[in-house]
């Protein structure tokens, strides 16, 4: 019986698999970088023009899957139920990953014998820095979501604006009703277009990948670890620990493995890792989850504002990273003062979003904010941030896939059978049942047009 169905199996070859060549981009990236690095450095345009290639269509991506997906709704008291329960989640879950951080810090006090003295250090270095982070205020961060014009939202690019008009004009469509339906439509046709030249793109993550992996060892080479090898093991430590402490039981409560959902995203975790960006894989995690069996209007709301307000890696990172500076600087810090260096990062760490480097800007804006420890420390991790920046992105990413089915399902806009027979294997995300598991089960599972 086996037998038969692996002859009615198409497998691709391994060499064809997306994520083999990932991995495969990134092992020899990581061999040009530490053997030839001046070659190494070279290859970066290679990663920046992958990562330009995606964010060129994410804008367009984000509109089609919201709007059509809001305007197919017609209560839109659900609409705001969502985006309320998504925003309150993504509080909680960075505040705990916030407190992680701390507890970390404390715990193994990585910073711990350094003995720094500020007044050695490169300030030149972080001052750059220091001015992006005091460019925008909370106030303009908010007031920056409402773009100048519709036009002007896509051509900047940023996320926030462009969710704040899809919304607007999913919500007009859906009032609009029968009326509205050839816009609809061909908004939808649009959401084709664009996923499919995401496809098309994403052919060319290996390279992407290779690029960016390339520069980073080649630029900063393996052995610029040094001394700070305890901070960057410690943080990517604490990053599983949150993955698995604390996004697995809420998977788990949620009815699904953590663990075979990681499994699921595998291609978009390598592309992460590749590149030390999320926005690569914006557009494919949202299909994903769509394949998977969250709705669209629940995934077009989750995902894109995910991104800006559920910060979970960044989160962990700004508290780990200050107290490290604290501790490397032989800095004594009060309760009120980690207090207030807590309650600074809950904001910052939204603020700088979609920024280049924004979790570092975001922490000098933070220790500028309380001004305790010495902005000058900053230049102690601002030659391995790029390692961490790796680890900062692939739990910000699974963080929000997470989030997304949890809310999926809160909503009843899951079909959690369908979700764990496509991470069993059971059923591919494209709809069609596996045969092999249709038979060994003896039953069937609704396909996706069906659920």
């Amino acid at each position: 019986m086996s037998a038969i169905s692996a002859k009615g199996r198409s497998k691709k070859p391994f060499y064809k698999v997306l994520y083999v060549q990932v991995l495969a981009a990134i092992a020899v990236a990581i061999v040009l970088g530490h053997y030839w690095p001046a070659i190494a450095v070279d290859m970066k345009p290679f990663g920046d023009g992958f990562i330009k290639l995606i964010k060129m269509v994410i804008a367009l991506a984000i509109f089609c899957t919201v709007v059509t997906g809001i305007a197919g709704m017609s209560d839109m008291k659900k609409v705001s139920r969502i985006g309320g329960k998504a925003l309150l989640y993504f509080e909680v879950l960075s505040t705990l990953a916030l407190i992680l951080g701390f507890v970390a810090a404390h715990v193994a006090a990585p910073g711990s014998g350094f003995n720094v003295d500020p007044a050695t250090l490169d300030a030149k270095a972080v001052a750059q820095y220091a001015g992006k982070a005091k460019e925008q205020t909370i106030v303009e961060f908010l007031l920056n979501i409402i773009p100048n014009t519709v036009m002007d939202a896509f051509a900047r690019g940023d996320i926030l604006p462009v969710v704040l008009i899809s919304i607007l004009f999913g919500c007009v469509l859906s009032r609009l009703g029968e009326r509205a339906k050839p816009i609809r439509d061909t908004i939808d046709a649009g959401s084709m277009l664009i996923f499919g030249a995401i496809n098309v793109i994403m052919r060319f993550a290996p390279i992407g990948a290779f690029g960016a992996m390339a520069f980073t060892v080649g630029r900063y080479g393996i052995a610029s670890l040094g001394p700070l090898v305890k901070l960057v093991g410690l943080f990517y430590l604490t990053s599983a620990l949150f993955v698995f402490g604390v996004l697995g039981p809420i998977a788990w409560l949620s009815g699904f493995s953590i663990w075979k959902f990681l499994v699921y995203i595998k291609e978009e975790i390598l592309i992460v890792l590749g590149t030390s960006s999320s926005d690569p894989v914006l557009p494919t995690l949202m299909e994903k989850l769509e394949r998977l069996g969250c709705s669209k209007p629940v995934v077009g709301l989750v995902v894109p504002t995910g991104y800006v307000f559920n910060t979970d890696g960044s989160s962990i990172y700004m508290t780990l990273a200050a107290l490290f500076v604290a501790q490397a600087t032989n800095t004594d810090l009060s309760l009120s003062q980690q207090i207030a260096i807590f309650a600074v990062a809950m904001l910052t760490s939204k603020g700088a979003s979609g920024v280049t480097g924004a979790s570092f800007i975001a922490l000098v804006g933070t220790l500028s904010v309380v001004p305790t420890i010495p902005v000058a420390g900053m230049a102690l991790i601002l030659g391995i941030d790029r390692f961490m920046s790796e680890a900062r992105a692939l739990v910000n990413v699974i963080g929000n896939g997470v989030a997304t089915i949890v809310i999926a399902r809160s909503e009843g806009e899951l079909d959690l059978t369908r979700v764990n027979a496509v991470l069993d294997g059971r059923m591919a995300d494209t709809g069609k049942m596996d045969v092999r598991a249709d038979i060994i089960d003896g039953n069937s599972l609704p396909s996706r047009h069906q659920a």
